[in-house]
């Protein structure tokens, strides 16, 4: 039987790797306008964010699949020396595109450190027990949301913007530390051979997929030959992907999970999620900077109680799911209380506060503490322990992959509005405002002459509408799916301890 320190210690050392991931996702983005100064790479910003999305997306399943192979601990380590070998070449950098190759080699790291925290959580905690601890990697998300920006800004202004890397180093070393000598979780070999086919169709699918989203309305225009191209080239090595995992011995993404109805729904529900969570956290702040008139800090406190009421709701349904035994109800209230909350974001207007904004997405957060965490937990508790890393990784995949294509399309609906709003709110003095520099330096509205920031300021706010209505549509959808999640019984044992009966299975 495994100790309480035995299980408490390389728990820590799990929350140190997923606070790596949560900080670099919160504390670069304060520092980009002065890497571009220090570079003189203005022409090569998307890049930055660009090459560790694409890195860190792909590398999700595979981190999943093969720690199912070879153990958690071992792919850990690797993900943590990865990040770690990435911020400090990153920090190191003396041009933009050096920072642009070292940031594809952190994301090739930070692809493993979510999915493999959430795994290790599976194998050292039973599904009924692990909701008494789910409130922790909240809390990991909460002080990355508030510390990161903080963080990076002061780091920025009083040191330099190469700390914002290095910082990683002595909290990556200290992770790898009590990964290496507490981390013993029991693994069981078994033959097999590595699905490299697969893998590759699944990263070439992913990367067409991913730049298209990410280019498209941007770098070329949707109906475009070379966003056209990528979406064809990305369905068609999908389609390649899906024949050939029928096939494989041991698949990369078994297709039998998807037979698990609980399995299907999170994943269903991870798209959602993951478009509305994004949509949300892309374009708050281009409300708060653009209409209401705020900083750009002034944005990112505002985003803080999204994190806070996560917090709070995640701990309270992570006790009681422990002490009952039952999950199902909580996805369903939590999409309910989403739903009211992106509504509420729908009823902003160009007369709306921070503080109200603030209000609205301390709604959303109560919501998504409800529901996001129970998905995880849901599918822990429904596949087999062998195929655990991969179903955890591939939840967190599909809700990337969902995230990014809502924020393309959202970008889309939002760049063809604004142009409109102009036009017939301020007619031919439309000619003196650039609806992408807006967009990209949404304070820039409030530098105008005045008689014109009413105008911008109405067109900007209308704008976005349109993107909050659909943010609403997709909440619904989300709700509605989380009907379909069916409950069983919680195992009472953890991946670490031998089974005493059989896992759940379903259809």
């Amino acid at each position: 039987m495994t100790t309480r320190r035995e299980v408490l210690v390389p728990f820590s050392g799990a929350m140190l790797g997923l606070l790596l991931a949560a900080l670099d996702q919160t504390i670069v983005a304060t520092a980009l306008p002065r890497i571009v100064a220090d570079l003189h790479g203005l022409n090569h910003l998307s890049w930055v964010v660009t090459a560790y999305l694409l890195t860190s997306t792909v590398t999700v399943p595979l981190y999943g699949k093969l720690s199912d192979l070879y153990g958690r601990k071992r792919l850990f380590m690797v993900a943590i020396s990865l990040f770690l070998l990435g911020s400090a070449l990153c920090g190191a950098s003396q041009s933009m595109t050096e920072l642009i190759v070292f940031r594809a080699v952190q994301g090739l790291g930070a692809g493993g450190l979510i999915p493999l925290t959430f795994a290790v959580v599976g194998d050292l905690f039973s599904p009924r027990d692990r909701g008494r601890y789910q409130g922790l990697t909240g809390a990991v998300w909460a002080i990355a949301a508030v510390a990161g920006p903080l963080l990076g800004g002061v780091l920025t202004d009083k040191v330099s913007w190469r700390w914002i890397f290095y910082i990683n180093i002595p909290l990556g070393l200290l992770a790898l530390f009590v990964i290496a000598t507490t981390m013993h979780i029991p693994f069981h070999r078994r033959e097999h051979s590595i699905d490299f086919l697969g893998a590759g169709l699944l990263t070439g699918s992913s990367v067409c997929l991913l730049l298209a989203a990410v280019w498209g309305g941007e770098n070329y225009p949707w109906g475009s030959s070379e966003i056209v191209g990528l979406l064809l080239a990305g369905v068609l090595l999908a389609g390649m992907f899906l024949l050939v995992e029928a096939r494989a011995r041991e698949p990369i993404l078994p297709l039998r999970l998807f037979r698990n109805s609980v399995f299907s729904v999170s994943v269903a529900a991870s798209v959602l999620t993951g478009a509305v969570l994004f949509g949300a956290l892309i374009y708050i702040p281009l409300f708060v900077q653009g209409v209401v008139g705020g900083s750009a800090t002034n944005s990112g406190v505002v985003l803080i109680p999204l994190s806070l009421g996560w917090v709070v709701t995640s701990i309270i349904s992570g006790q009681v799911i422990s002490r009952t035994g039952r999950y199902r109800l909580f996805p369903i209230a939590g999409g309910t209380v989403v739903a009211a909350g992106f509504w509420l974001l729908t009823r902003m207007t160009v007369h709306t506060s921070s503080l109200t904004v603030a209000a609205y997405l301390l709604v959303i957060g109560f919501g998504m503490g409800l529901a996001v965490q129970v998905y995880v937990l849901a599918v822990q508790n429904a596949v087999e322990p062998k195929d655990m890393g991969i179903a955890i990784a591939s939840t967190q995949f599909f809700r990337s992959m969902g995230g990014t294509f809502a924020v393309a399309a959202f970008g889309s609906i939002l760049t063809s509005r604004l142009a409109t709003e102009l036009g017939s709110r301020l007619g031919a003095a439309a000619s003196r405002v650039d609806p992408q520099r807006l967009l990209q330096s949404p304070t820039a509205a409030h530098r105008l002459p005045s008689n014109l920031v009413d105008g911008v300021r109405a067109s900007l706010a209308a704008a976005l509408h349109p993107v909050y209505v659909t943010c609403f549509v997709i909440s619904l959808l989300a709700l509605a799916v989380s009907f379909l999640l069916k409950e069983l019984p919680l195992r009472t044992h953890a991946g670490i301890e031998p089974a005493r009966g059989t896992v759940p299975t379903d259809g």
